[in-house]
C-alpha cells in the first residue's frame, strides 16, 4: 500500500534521483576510467569487476551512442558483516559505480545507500562500518571525479 502511494504522489525520475548519488564531471570518460583502479586502492576497496557495457552491447547487435562502465567494487571486511547479519541485502552487492556520458559531461553514480543504512541500525557495528564504507564510498567518487 505505502509502495502505491509513494509510486502516485512521487514521479519517476524523483524516485531515480533519490535512490541515486550522482557527481558530474567535465573529464573525458577515459581519462576518469584510467583512475579506477587506483583510486579503489587507494580508499581500500577491492575491485571485482569491470564492465565495458559500450562494448558488451555492441558485440551484442545492440550498439548504444554513450560509452557507459561499470565497476564491482568490495571492502570484504564490510560485506562479511552485512551477510553474516542480513542476507537478504545480497542483492546490492558488490558495490557498484557506474559511468556514463551525458551531454558532454561524465556522470558518477552510485545507488544512494543512505536510505538502506537505516535497515541496519539495530546492529550498531554494522552500521557504523556500513556507514563508513559509503562515506569513502563518496570520497572515492569526489576523487574520480576532480581533475
Amino acid at each position: 500500500m505505502i509502495k502505491k502511494i509513494i509510486q502516485a504522489i512521487m514521479p519517476s525520475k524523483k524516485m531515480i534521483d533519490m535512490f541515486t548519488l550522482k557527481l558530474e564531471s567535465k573529464q573525458p570518460i577515459e581519462a576518469i576510467a584510467q583512475k579506477v583502479s587506483g583510486e579503489c586502492e587507494s580508499h581500500k576497496f577491492a575491485l571485482l569487476q569491470t564492465y565495458v557495457y559500450h562494448d558488451i552491447l555492441e558485440e551484442k547487435g545492440f550498439p548504444i551512442k554513450r560509452k557507459v562502465f561499470i565497476y564491482e567494487i568490495c571492502q570484504a571486511k564490510t560485506a562479511g558483516l552485512m551477510l553474516t547479519s542480513n542476507p537478504e541485502f545480497s542483492i546490492f552487492m558488490p558495490c557498484k559505480i557506474a559511468m556514463y556520458e551525458d551531454e558532454g559531461k561524465t556522470i558518477i553514480s552510485t545507488m544512494n545507500m543512505e536510505i538502506m543504512l537505516n535497515a541496519v541500525k539495530s546492529n550498531p557495528e554494522l552500521y557504523k562500518e556500513a556507514t563508513t564504507i559509503f562515506k569513502t564510498l563518496k570520497s572515492l567518487m569526489t576523487s574520480l571525479s576532480e581533475v
